[in-house]
């Protein structure tokens, strides 16, 4: 992941892309599938998303215990 200024106004985004990681988080709590989440952004990859997903879980256990 990546945070830049000059990409996004400084959002953290995919490496090599303009799509932040946000958007993966909406699509989920909207309801959608990881799938169509990468349908929809093809320049992200099915490695990079799970990747975003096993930090969040990460953070939230850490957080928790």
């Amino acid at each position: 992941f990546e945070r830049d200024p000059e990409k996004m106004g400084g959002a953290l985004v995919f490496v090599g892309t303009r799509v932040p990681v946000r958007n993966l988080i909406d699509y989920l709590e909207g309801g959608h599938p990881l799938d169509e989440f990468l349908d929809d952004f093809p320049t992200v990859s099915r490695e990079l998303a799970v990747a975003a997903l096993d930090l969040m879980e990460e953070a939230v256990v850490a957080r928790a215990g």
